[in-house]
């Protein structure tokens, strides 16, 4: 279908000219939560099969390679070909190569930067480029944080009514203004008017209910089928969260579009629209998306950035953070997150880089003041009593709530992402949301606590009871006369609008955590964050509210008698909403520090950082008992993507010569002679295989090594000599020496394609144990390395060899899981 064709794009492409269009195509990457199918790629087979596509020469330089003493041509391949050095769709790039070119870059400016003004201005142009970019970066966030923001508060609001004296006013910002509110009923204004008002002219009823009912249905299904279908005609990478995603382009692989233009404006509308429709899910993981595609774009205003992807994926990383900093005003947690969570590589000058984003990100969306409260986020809170070591009790246990809560939404929703992909419902991804949000609605809207928006939940949970709440938590009956009242004394008997939200907060728990496991992954975009704190905040609150009628009831219990008196003040429980959100987010992303950081900022409660540690090292254990793998690694696996988890061991006693290929039962490795191939050999072998690149030899019967030569950088490096150097032919002479064989006088000119070739390829020997292989690969982004024994070449292992070998030895069927 149209999405297949879409992902099958650019693979294939053998001509100079395709190959130069899809080099500079500006949008790096592109996919998703959307079903690719890498099996056909080119990436399927470097050379023996994987890796990743044209570059594998970190010690290439295409200006080098002196003129052959024996002849006088000239050698064009002295000039940089356009396009050598690029890379194809859904392939790898070569870390090593991309930062020897960067070295090179910064040398060869170096030495010019004295020579004149204008130079030594290009220099500190260059020096100041990083910063530039972030600080774009950081801006852009910023705005389009405060953008979606208040778009979505505008849209969520429409379902329930709209303001007459402004229509642009959500429900709050309507009744700043009138002066006939009243405090137990400081929502209700008569600018604002619900949708039963406006067109039954009734307030109250049976009738207005229903109307209500059926515009909140009405809109939520408007809002879903707007998004997805947007997603669907302009930008089938918008959707899912894009964290996943983010994760793999930033260990290195390339898919183009993902970070475009196009992406940037469809996920930015329809997120907005998304969170409005009222399905469980939240913005705070695409706004990672919506900064790494800024990041992305603004790199391309800068050549160190838009012609080295290493480099570029040093900005990938500053706006990341500057995505979680705007997603839940937490500058340094949107440190932390980027480098603990998504980052691959993260140099000491890019985490200066990415603090500073993180910080111009935060202040522009400080001025924009979203939520009108001066703040960064929503939900803000501060309490006013301690925790006591008897509290640690219930925190743990909440704790072990949030990470069994993760392993149990880790498998579900990896199962049903699984079944959407191998059934029919899966060619039907309109239907889908329709059907979700359709069911979301009806079940949502009698609940308050489900039909109201999830960040105002969460903000509700969060917030502790005070003379100024009037929510239906906070009813507590007074121990003067026994009716419903606001005191300041917190340690009160539970009134009844206290127990009838208890039992509509567990209605709201049991909704929320299965209409979760089937909305993340839907064709919109959706973040698990919101949700997943709702989820904690929830229990906890059920839980602090049982704590603290407990503590009121038995004060003369052990537990309470030696620090919570008769009234007095012991027991917050908006705190255990807060740590149960903490928990439930790490067992669903297994993260650590940096969600402890994160919660901190988010509602200012530094006094509570040992809870929030408690919590959240007690989910992370209880969640990884069940399977290491967070929800984002679940589905890089889900999605085949190439990715060496940094986190996973490896821990098998295997060898090299056990996993390279080829094996037994194999063709011979393809390979290419240093200088006894003729022009049309070389394109047999090309057009007869679907190798990404070569060994090179000293002949067939020595097998010596002399170093690796890309498919792609071939092709091109043909291409280009037949367009600029007369005399080219099929039977043209092929050499990767430096100085050209010994020809005929009548022969044709020859060809020089030495400057393409790496000639200080990784190899190991046959018997190096495949963990330092595996060690290898991750600490240098190798895409593959070749295996010779006694310095005579027998074979390669790519990345996707490895992954195949650690599929394997988890007892997975290593076909079905790698690029499916």
């Amino acid at each position: 279908m149209e999405s297949e064709q879409l992902y099958h794009r650019g693979y294939c492409r053998n001509s100079y000219n395709s190959i130069a269009s899809a080099s500079s195509d500006e949008e790096l990457l592109d996919g998703a939560g959307v079903i690719m199918d890498f099996h056909t790629t080119e990436d399927d087979n470097l050379l023996d099969g994987d890796a990743a596509s044209p570059g594998s020469n970190y010690a290439m330089s295409n200006g080098g390679g002196a003129a052959s003493s024996s002849t006088h041509l000239l050698d064009f391949l002295e000039e940089p070909i356009p396009g050598v050095g690029t890379y194809d769709d859904f392939h790898t790039i070569d870390w090593v190569r991309e930062k020897c070119k960067d070295r090179e870059r910064h040398r060869k400016i170096n030495s010019k930067k004295k020579e004149s003004a204008w130079e030594f201005t290009k220099s500190l142009y260059d020096a100041w480029s990083g910063w530039l970019v972030v600080t774009l970066t950081g801006l852009a966030s910023g705005a389009l944080a405060g953008l979606i923001d208040i778009a979505a508060d505008w849209m969520n609001d429409l379902k329930e009514g709209v303001c007459l004296s402004a229509m642009w006013f959500n429900h709050e910002q309507c009744c700043w203004t009138s002066n006939e509110t009243t405090f137990a009923e400081r929502d209700k204004c008569p600018q604002w008017k619900s949708w039963a008002e406006l067109i039954l002219g009734q307030a109250e009823g049976p009738g207005s209910y229903i109307m209500n009912y059926f515009m909140y249905i009405y809109w939520a299904l408007s809002f879903a089928f707007l998004a997805v279908c947007l997603v669907k005609v302009f930008a089938p990478y918008a959707c899912g969260s894009g964290i996943p995603e983010i994760k793999t382009i930033l260990s290195g692989f390339i898919i183009r579009g993902y970070l475009g233009k196009w992406t940037l404006m469809i996920k930015t509308i329809t997120l907005v629209l998304a969170v409005a429709s009222g399905l469980s899910l939240g913005k705070e993981g695409p706004l990672v998306h919506v900064a790494c595609c800024c990041g992305n774009i603004f790199s391309y205003l800068f050549p160190k950035y838009s012609k080295n992807e290493a480099k570029k994926r040093e900005v990938l990383s500053a706006a990341s953070a500057a995505g979680v900093s705007v997603a839940f005003g937490a500058p340094i947690g949107g440190v932390l997150f980027s480098l603990e969570e998504v980052s691959y590589y993260f140099p000491l000058k890019t985490l200066w880089r990415s603090f500073f984003a993180a910080l111009v990100a935060a202040f522009v969306l400080r001025s924009i003041n979203p939520f009108g409260n001066s703040r960064l986020v929503l939900f803000y809170v501060e309490y006013h009593t301690p925790w006591y070591l008897f509290e640690l009790i219930p925190f743990i246990l909440l704790g072990v709530f949030g990470g069994l809560w993760g392993a149990f939404f880790i498998r579900a929703n990896i199962a049903w992402c699984r079944r959407r992909k191998s059934t029919r419902f899966g060619k039907y991804p309109v239907l889908e949301v329709i059907l979700v949000a359709a069911i979301t609605a009806v079940v949502a809207f009698p609940n308050p606590y489900t039909r109201q928006n999830t960040s105002e939940l969460i903000k509700e949970l969060f917030t502790d009871c005070g003379p100024l709440e009037s929510s239906q938590l906070c009813q507590y009956r007074s121990q003067m006369n026994g009716s419903k009242a606001f005191t300041d004394n917190p340690n009160r008997p539970a009134g009844p609008g206290v127990y009838a939200a208890m039992w509509q907060l567990c209605l709201a728990l049991i909704f929320k955590i299965i209409m979760t496991i089937f909305t993340f992954g839907l064709k919109v975009p959706s973040g698990l964050f919101i949700p997943s704190m709702a989820i904690g905040a929830i229990a906890g609150r059920i839980v602090g509210i049982a704590v603290e009628q407990l503590a009121y009831y038995h004060h003369d219990w052990f537990l309470f008698k030696e620090w919570c008196e008769v009234g007095a003040d012991c027991i917050t429980p908006g705190l255990y909403a807060m740590v149960g959100a903490a928990a439930c987010l790490g067992g669903v992303t297994r993260m650590t520090v940096s969600l402890v950081v994160i919660v901190f900022e988010l509602t200012g409660g530094l006094e509570y950082i040992v809870p929030l540690m408690a919590a959240v090292m007690t989910s992370k254990w209880v969640g990884d008992a069940f399977g290491r793998e967070g929800i984002y690694e679940a589905h890089i696996r889900l999605n085949g993507y190439p990715f060496l988890d940094a986190k996973e061991e490896f821990t098998h006693t295997t060898l090299a010569r056990e996993v390279m290929r080829p094996r037994r039962s194999d063709p011979p490795l393809a390979v290419l002679t240093q200088d006894d191939l003729t022009v049309e050999e070389l394109q047999g072998v090309i057009n007869e295989t679907s190798y990404n690149g070569f060994p090179v030899i000293v002949s067939k019967e020595s097998q010596r090594l002399v170093g690796f030569a890309l498919r792609r950088d071939i092709t091109i490096a043909i291409e280009n000599a037949r367009r600029k150097q007369e005399g080219i032919m099929l039977n043209s002479r092929v050499y990767f020496t430096q100085h050209a064989p010994t020809l005929p006088a009548d022969s044709p000119r020859p060809l020089k394609l030495r400057s393409i070739l790496d000639m200080s390829p990784f190899t190991v020997t046959d018997h190096t144990p495949m963990e330092i292989v595996v060690d290898i690969f991750r600490k240098l982004g190798l895409r593959q390395c070749l295996v010779t024994h006694n310095g005579r070449l027998l074979g390669i292992i790519t990345k996707k060899d490895i992954l195949r070998h650690m599929a394997q030895m988890a007892n997975q069927d290593p076909e079905s899981i790698m690029f499916n």
